[in-house]
């Protein structure tokens, strides 16, 4: 079981973080899609999520039926930081004095242009026999700025991926399978820390359009509503506007910073988790534990209040992301739980909407499934697997697979259904509505 420190930063983060979270857990990717004017607000709020929350380089892909495999590799390569090379220190003859310098031997002073001319010509023929690169000081040699290799960003945020030729999208699926993208000049490897979103437009009740091999190797998907907000946007919002007030006002006066603590003072940060209070009573005596948050203060039940800082930014470390993977693989699965997973599997594969042989609940969404399962009872604090968990699972691993059959090829209609009957009962139907039969039908272990 998870220490209750990480549970309750777990318990802090939104749902656009949740997700990002169960797949780097899982070493997995996955699809989040919203509506259609949201799309650019939904990409900046998970560039924000992959570099506040777990610290990691993103890299955002614009895909159109333009894009080629040379443009989805540059976009995902990441230049390092420059190098800087150290200063070179003066020679010591530069440090010296006149009168030292005057001081000095002649016969150091006549073998110093053989000993220059000698190390140049050692200098030069190293460099012609290894082919190094860089400039020569002297005897020293410096390498030359910007030599470093590009590599792979942390999070690849794929927009409109579904849009991209199926050349693309076959490369994108071996860069997860593998997990290496090669380019012109060189084999490109992933990094340990790795995430893969396709950002897609949707509403909600309908299928991607991506390559199906490469949609059914995405681990979940989450349709956000842009009515739940962009926590991380309008936190760097609050923070440009409180910093345009305090420069404003002269860098700390009265008045501007008197504004940005009331206009921040009446937002409810969701990314910002209340950290427990090392006083808090846990069995014994002394006070009660139960503390209420007003501004910066904690106020104790008794009335009294201490200055204890009470909130804290969401950070989930790598350190982190291996101890849930660690206590997602010791999770039980009791066999009743199972028994439901399994009977769930196969009421979905022989529900009537479901189109036959579209590939919608294969092998590897199975496997998927109990992955998630597993995941989400230590996201939870729990070393068992429920069968709520089992519900929540099936609810994100299937709806970008399911495609719902034409009434023309509905299994029925070959046996002397009505055509017109059957188009009444499709009617309306999506993926959710395919679960949700399943979740109804299939008797949950009590």
């Amino acid at each position: 079981m998870a220490d209750e420190q990480l549970l309750h930063k777990i318990h802090g983060l939104g749902d656009l973080d949740l997700a990002a979270l169960l797949c780097l857990v899982s070493r997995e990717h996955c699809i989040i899609s919203t509506e259609p004017g949201e799309l650019d607000a939904l990409t900046d709020e998970l560039r924000l999520v992959a570099s506040r929350t777990f610290n990691l380089q993103p890299a955002v892909v614009d895909c159109t039926p333009h894009t080629t495999l040379d443009d989805l590799a540059a976009s995902i390569l990441q230049q390092p930081l420059p190098f800087s090379p150290p200063t070179p220190k003066p020679p010591p003859s530069q440090s010296l004095s006149p009168a030292a310098l005057a001081a000095t031997p002649r016969s150091s002073s006549s073998a110093s242009p053989l000993r220059h001319r000698r190390g140049t010509e050692s200098s030069s023929y190293f460099h012609a026999r290894h082919g190094s690169h860089g400039t020569t000081t002297g005897n020293a040699f410096t390498p030359t700025i910007g030599t470093t290799q590009p590599r792979i960003a942390n999070v690849i945020l794929a927009r409109n991926l579904d849009r991209a030729p199926a050349d693309v999208q076959v490369q994108c699926l071996e860069l997860l399978r593998t997990r290496r993208i090669l380019t012109r000049t060189s084999v490109q490897t992933a990094p340990r820390q790795f995430l893969f979103v396709a950002v897609l437009e949707s509403s909600g009740s309908s299928g991607t359009g991506l390559v199906s091999h490469l949609n059914d190797f995405f681990y979940v998907s989450h349709w956000h509503d842009p009515e739940d907000g962009f926590v991380h946007l309008e936190e760097e919002g609050e923070e440009e506007y409180e910093g345009s007030i305090y420069r404003r006002d002269g860098g700390g006066g009265g008045g501007g910073e008197t504004a940005s603590l009331d206009s921040a003072s009446s937002v409810v940060r969701r990314s910002l988790v209340e950290m427990p209070s090392p006083r808090t009573d846990r069995g014994g005596g002394g006070r009660s534990g139960t503390r209420n948050m007003q501004g910066d203060r904690l106020t104790d039940d008794d009335g009294s209040s201490s200055s204890v800082s009470t909130t804290t930014p969401v950070s989930i470390s790598e350190s982190d992301i291996a101890t849930l993977a660690q206590l997602a693989r010791r999770v039980r699965v009791d066999v009743e739980v199972l028994r439901y997973q399994m009977n769930v599997v196969s009421f979905m594969r022989t529900h009537r909407a479901v189109a036959p042989g579209g590939g919608a609940v294969t092998p590897l969404a199975t496997k998927h499934f109990g992955q998630l399962v597993r995941c989400l009872a230590a996201a939870h604090g729990l070393a068992y697997a429920a069968p709520s968990l089992v519900a929540l699972a099936a609810r994100k691993v299937y709806p970008h697979r399911i495609r719902i059959v034409a009434p023309a090829r509905e299994r029925s209609v070959q046996w002397g259904s009505d055509l017109a009957a059957v188009e009444a009962v499709l009617e309306g139907a999506g993926p959710e509505d395919v679960i949700e039969d399943a979740l109804a039908e299939v008797m949950a272990p009590l």
